[in-house]
């Protein structure tokens, strides 16, 4: 099933030089959310994020158990070169305060043509559609940088994962370094 889109589509610049997308989208239950770049300042939105994650939502996003997040990790996620890599949020509000349901990224290759992504969503926010809309913006703006090809290592047990990647067109194969993995990878 296909999210609606809102009509906030287009990418706006606005930081000196430094581009900047905002979109408004509205999710299958009808919950609108904003989807826009993650920074520096979002280290605390960011670990809210990780934390409430589920333990399985943890495992398949970070290909590992991992517990509450590290402060050095938080900052290898927040504070992003957006030359080499990007990553997107998207926010809610709720009684009074932001919080990040979803977040999708990617981060170039030795060969500038290529880059590894990824994207997880909230428990919570699951199979309504905002996986799709975080993929789409990604690719998206993957395309207009001149990337050649998107690539996932995922967990072969991240059904979520598989339909998702199958629905944008990813091919999907095992990962030939690791049974317990498949690399999702698609050509733009």
């Amino acid at each position: 099933m296909q999210p609606r889109t809102g009509t906030n589509a287009s990418p706006t610049t606005v930081h000196a030089g430094e581009e900047q997308f905002h979109w408004h989208d509205e999710l299958l239950d009808g919950t609108r959310v904003l989807i826009r770049p993650l920074h520096a300042e979002d280290a605390a939105l960011e670990r809210e994020f990780i934390e409430h994650l589920s333990a399985r939502s943890r495992r398949l996003r970070f290909l590992g158990l991992i517990g509450s997040p590290s402060d050095t990790l938080v900052r290898q996620l927040t504070q992003l070169d957006f030359r080499r890599e990007i990553a997107f949020a998207a926010l809610i509000a709720r009684e009074g305060e932001k919080h990040v349901i979803g977040v999708s990224r990617f981060s170039l290759g030795a060969d500038r043509k290529s880059c590894e992504c990824a994207v997880a969503v909230a428990d919570e926010w699951q199979h309504k559609g905002l996986g799709t809309l975080l993929m789409r913006h990604l690719i998206a703006v993957a395309r207009e940088r001149g990337i050649h090809e998107m690539v996932s290592l995922d967990a072969a047990d991240n059904v979520e994962m598989r339909d998702l990647a199958a629905y944008l067109g990813f091919t999907r194969r095992a990962d030939p370094l690791d049974a317990s993995q498949v690399i999702h990878s698609l050509k733009l």
